[in-house]
């Protein structure tokens, strides 16, 4: 069986938790996509012919880790992007930070654009040309002698949303050398995971609520989860 972590999984969608460095999509790297892993543990637990339905409802950052949704039928995938639309899905993440937040929790507006040339994003406080408003609330949930983990809750869907955001407050996230830090990770993560997904089921409509567990070979992770 390929080596995957499966949170949840049922006839119409599968929610894995996703390593930082995967990629969930084929991008111009060429390296092995998530979806296509997912495709292949799907095709070898059930013994299934052919080709296997697996689709992208949303994305992470390839140095993010945390919960992802695909899904396993057509009609799942549909009302997936529909409900990602409306905003009836929602998500959780947790940051580490070095520096603390000017409030221990705050709801932040900034318009955010991006440049593709350098993939990378850009907030203002007042609105520009082409920019996107980006709302997200945070807090203050756990320090360490060195290190802060904040709890962030997302209002938009912004490329690079939260990593900007937090930059523009004086918290880049550790190890994001493109939005600030000063260290890059030993593994080429930034530490930002997707925590919790919550959503009415797209066929079934009961209630899933999902958490990843936080990186269990992280001391530091570990330290800040628990001191909650």
């Amino acid at each position: 069986m390929f080596e995957m972590e499966v949170l949840y999984e049922d006839n119409h969608i599968i929610i894995v938790n996703k390593a930082p460095g995967e990629i969930v999509q084929g991008d111009k790297t060429g390296d092995r996509p998530l979806v296509d892993i997912v495709k292949d543990w799907i095709k070898e637990k059930y013994a299934k012919p052919g080709n296997v339905f697996c689709g992208v409802v949303h994305r992470l950052d390839r140095p993010v880790g945390g919960v992802v949704v695909f899904a396993k039928t057509s009609k799942a995938l549909a009302r997936m992007n529909e409900m990602f639309r409306n905003g009836d899905v929602h998500k959780t993440y947790w940051a580490i930070t070095r520096n603390q937040p000017p409030k221990s929790e705050d709801t932040l507006t900034h318009y955010i654009t991006t440049t593709e040339r350098n993939n990378k994003s850009y907030a203002s406080l007042t609105p520009k040309n082409n920019a996107k408003e980006a709302r997200l609330a945070y807090r203050h949930i756990a320090s360490s002698d060195r290190y802060h983990l904040l709890e962030v809750n997302l209002m938009t869907g912004r490329k690079h949303q939260i990593r900007v955001q937090l930059s523009a407050i004086g918290c880049p996230i550790k190890g994001d050398l493109k939005y600030g830090d000063k260290r890059s990770n030993p593994d080429g993560s930034i530490s930002l995971i997707a925590r919790h997904i919550e959503f009415i089921h797209p066929v079934s409509g009961i209630e899933i609520s999902v958490i990843a567990p936080v990186p269990v070979d992280d001391n530091l992770w570990q330290a800040l989860a628990g001191n909650i």
